[in-house]
Parts: structure tokens; sequence; C-alpha cells
């Protein structure tokens, strides 16, 4: 099929790698000059592993093309998807500001039948707010093309997105036309062939599942931070709560770990459009209020307790080492990251910190550039040198297994703070240092 991809950030460059894999011809529209010359170049101006590789493949075979404006993109395509951002408004409403351009733009250049695909992250009724912009298009050029707009909400986790992509649980359709059904059958075809893995339901239960999916995975994120408070002032060990809880077939194992908080760009955003879209309802979503208000308690427990720990002498003048900086593993992405609210309250209580991520020390530097107080580190050892403390922020797999002998000969005060319960308390303790883990009381 011939396939237009509006947006080429983290949907919309792995959703067109991953059709063009297929065979698909791919077309990417992206406006920001200095990413598009990036991508002509094979090069993906972010981190998600294989992505890069599929890219360069694809360009080479010319499955897949970059350009700057949906006039240059558009014509010819059978499919478009619309995967332009929707950053969070101070209420938590999604600014859907780009939704909208990326719709008038396809009425003013559409030149057949099409199937537009909504895959940007929106509230319910984005399906029919793209449909009327493109009809009042189409109408005012005084031309007639069957044009139906599809919600296909993505489902990708940032480090495992292709996986996600190409093999995951369900492929959701928004629509009532069968016509457009069809179509975006027969384009996630090689997708879906070990067993039928298509939902279709109206655009609204499809817009709205989106939302309940990452809005139910940060609800068990925040209810086992909250119970790991709990756990510590009780004497629990909030590791073996969570094995205890994981094997019960009702709730399962995933996502029950405390830790220090979840940020990135899906959960924190889209919780807080939950809320705002019950808002705008006329209801209160005080549970999932609730949920983002544990989240944001949560990312200052880590400064909480290395603040305890010193409290005797305080914070000013002490060095303390941070491992992990992006919100999660094999992702440079920084946004909403625990690790921001941990330095910055360091900063502010006149510690100085020694910062390293394997992948994430670009986005730190656009994020903080020349920081006084702050500096990032080359790799993990280096952020020990004349550090008081460690803390670890991110569950990379090369933080996992330390050598704790050498931690206790380089920490002058002998102490780590494991703000994903990464290591064993006693495995810690036996090599000479005191450990401050995450509901493990």
């Amino acid at each position: 099929m011939r396939v237009t991809v509006i947006g080429a950030g983290y949907v919309g460059l792995v959703t067109a790698a991953c059709f063009a894999d297929v065979g698909n011809t791919v077309v990417c529209v992206e406006r920001d000059p200095q990413r598009i010359a990036a991508l002509r170049k094979a090069q993906v101006p972010f981190y998600e592993p294989g992505l890069s590789e599929l890219v360069a493949r694809n360009a080479q075979a010319s499955r897949m093309r970059f350009v700057e404006d949906v006039a240059q993109g558009l014509p010819g395509a059978q499919v478009c998807f619309i995967a332009v951002g929707t950053p969070p408004l101070p209420s938590g409403q999604a600014d859907m500001s780009q939704v909208r351009g990326a719709a008038a733009e396809i009425g003013r250049c559409v030149d057949g039948p099409l199937v537009v695909v909504q895959k940007s992250t929106a509230p319910v009724g984005t399906v029919a707010m793209v449909q009327g912009i493109i009809d009042q298009e189409l109408a005012a050029r005084g031309v007639q093309h069957w044009v139906r707009v599809v919600s296909n909400p993505e489902f990708l986790k940032e480090g495992s997105a292709i996986d996600d992509f190409t093999r995951g649980d369900r492929i959701v359709l928004g629509s009532r036309d069968e016509r457009a059904v069809a179509v975006m059958r027969e384009l996630y075809r090689p997708f879906n062939r070990n067993h039928e893995k298509i939902m279709v339901m109206d655009p609204a239960s499809s817009e709205l599942t989106k939302y309940a999916a990452n809005t139910m995975l940060a609800t068990r994120i925040s209810f086992m931070n909250e119970l790991a408070r709990l756990a510590e002032a009780v004497g629990a060990d909030i590791e073996q709560v969570r094995l205890g809880m994981g094997v019960d077939q009702r709730i399962g194992s995933h996502f029950l770990y405390a830790g220090a908080g979840y940020g990135g760009s899906c959960f924190p955003k889209d919780v807080k459009a939950l809320a705002f879209m019950a808002r705008e309802a006329g209801l209160r979503a005080e549970l999932t209020e609730a949920v983002d208000s544990v989240n944001q308690r949560q990312k200052q427990r880590m400064f909480e307790k290395i603040a305890a720990h010193f409290a005797a002498d305080g914070l000013r003048g002490k060095t303390i080492a941070v491992w992990g900086l992006a919100f999660k593993p094999n992702t440079d992405d920084m946004r909403d990251a625990p690790a921001i609210d941990l330095i910055e309250a360091l900063l502010a209580a006149g510690a100085r910190v020694r910062a390293f991520d394997p992948v994430a020390m670009e986005s730190a530097r656009r994020l903080w550039g020349e920081r006084e107080g702050l500096e990032l580190v080359a790799d993990a050892p280096s952020a020990l040198e004349g550090a008081d403390a460690l803390a670890v922020v991110t569950e990379w797999h090369a933080f996992r297994s330390p050598d704790f002998e050498q931690l206790a000969r380089s920490l002058k005060a002998r102490v780590v703070f494991d703000g994903r319960n990464l290591w064993e308390p006693a495995s810690v303790r036996a090599a000479g240092l005191s450990y401050h883990g995450i509901g493990r009381g």
C-alpha cells in the first residue's frame, strides 16, 4: 500500500518504519528541518533500540522517504496517519493544535479515496473533529472524495517499540465504516497472522481505550508506591509483598514495582488528560487524580531519604552520584523523569551532583546546559569520584550488579539509595554500605 505518515516523532517514525519493512511504500512528512536533514541520512534523532537500522534499511530500499509538507507527501496515498504531538496544556488538556493543522492540510491536499488514521493520543471526539475539518476543506474546494477517519491508538513502550508494533497484544480500530475497516485490516495483515489481534469498536471507545490502559498501568505503579510508604512504616518489605500479590492470577505481576515514580511521554500526560476529560463531562475522576498526586509525591521520596540520612550535617557541600537520568531503561527520554526532581532538589539544598546515564546524556545536556553544581560525566565509575553517596534512579541492566566493595571504598559516606529496588539489602550491607530502598522497611 501507499502510506503517508504526518509526524516523524517517536510514534510516527516507528509506525512508518514498521509498515515500510513489510513492503509498503511510506512517505513521512516532517516540518522540523533539522529532523528532516537527519532522517534523510538515516539518522534517528532519538534513541530507540533497532530503529536506526530499520529506517536505514527501508530508506536504502526506497520504501521510505521524507518530505517537508503534506502537499508533497499525500498525493496517491491510500492511508494517511496523523502522528503529531499532543502535549499537555497547564490544565491537563491535550493541545490539539497540531492535529487540527494536519487535518486541514489533508483536506486541502487529498486527491482521491483515503483512510485517515488518527494515531496521536487525543481525547474522545477527535475522530469526529478531524472528519469535520477534512469535510469542511473538501467543501471549500468544491470536490468530493471518499475520506474516512479511523481511530488507531498506539500502545508502544519506549525501549521496545518495534516489538510492540510488530508483535503487540492488540490492534484497536475505531470506526463504523466497513470499507475503512477493510482497508485497515489489509494494511495490518502482516502483523495479524498468528491469531486475531484486531479489535473493531466505535471511535469514542477506541479513543478512551488508550487513556484507560495507560491510566490503569499508572494506577498500579502509584498504588505500589503508596503501599511502599506503609511497608516502611510497619517494617515490611515491599518486594516480598509484591511477590505475594503477583502470583494471584486476578492481579498478575506486571507494573507492581515500587520506585521513584513514573515519568515519560505517556503516563503523566494521559493521566492528567483523562482527569481533564472527566471534568469536562461534569464528573470528577477522584482515583485518577489521586494516581497523579501520589506520583508527584513519590518523585520527592528519594530526596527525602537522602536529606534525612544527612540531616545532622545537611546536604550543603555534599556530593551525590546519580546513576540513571532517563525515565526508564532503553530510552533517552527524560520527559517528567524522576531524576529531574531529585537533581533539582539536591541542587536547591546546596549539594553537588555527578550524574551518568548510558544513553540520555545528550538529553540531559539539552535540559540543563552548564548548570552550576551539576556535572554530567562519561561513565558510571566517574560519577563516584569524590561522591559521598550514590542514588540509583533508572533501572538500567548495567547498574544491576556493581562491585559493592568498590562502592564502599569509593563513597565517603558509604551509603546508597536504591530508587528501583535493584539490589538485595543484605548483599549491600555485607559490603559495609548503608542501604536505603523504596518500601523495604
